[in-house]
């Protein structure tokens, strides 16, 4: 089993090309996704994230992610602090999904990991391919396609390494900047070399 790291930055368009590279085959795990489950209500993630950021984080029995995101977008101390809790249940949780993976028989299984390059886990893949726009690019799509105020907007792709930095550390890039029948031509032109 190949295991592919893929990343990019926010509004790059990671899972459009999660998409393309599932329909050409790969299994593909979503760090989000995992991110997601480890802090359901009755987890030890909930239960951490309450016990460091408190009960006005809690909405509905459940962690407010909007307000929690709103906090550790705009201050980097918390956002460590939530990364320091969560980071290693995301990772414990995609090793066994993909361990369920290989079990299942599956070739290749791509991870998609937002923070790969920075929590230098660029060592544990195959090959990292990157979904790329410029930075221009991911604050328009993120304000005008997601509706994210242009300051959210801004805090979040700098709460991140900046995309031509990754852009110089992955083996395949990627590039979302045009139409959807231009970056599946990218995808099908790499994957062989998947």
């Amino acid at each position: 089993m190949k295991l592919i790291g893929l990343t990019g930055g926010p509004g790059s368009g990671k899972s459009t090309v999660a998409a393309m590279l599932h329909h050409l085959g790969a299994e593909v795990i979503d760090a989000d996704n995992a991110a997601h489950a480890v802090y359901e209500p009755g987890t030890p993630g909930f239960d951490a994230v309450v016990r460091e950021f408190g009960q006005e984080f809690v909405r509905d029995g459940r962690i407010d992610r909007a307000r929690l995101g709103e906090l550790v977008f705009r201050d980097a101390d918390a956002r460590h602090r939530l990364n320091a809790i969560v980071h290693p249940l995301v990772r414990d949780l995609m090793a066994r999904w993909t361990a369920e993976a290989a079990e299942r028989g599956a070739d290749i299984v791509v991870q998609d990991v937002p923070l790969l390059f920075e929590n230098g886990l660029e060592r544990l893949f195959t090959a990292v391919v990157l979904a790329y726009v410029p930075e221009h690019l991911q604050l328009e799509r993120l304000v005008s396609g997601r509706g994210v105020t242009p300051d959210r907007a801004r805090a979040m792709i700098a709460a991140q390494m900046p995309i031509e930095e990754k852009r110089g550390r992955a083996q395949h890039v990627i590039d979302n900047s045009g139409s959807r029948d231009e970056t599946r031509a990218q995808v099908e032109a790499v994957w062989p070399r998947l």
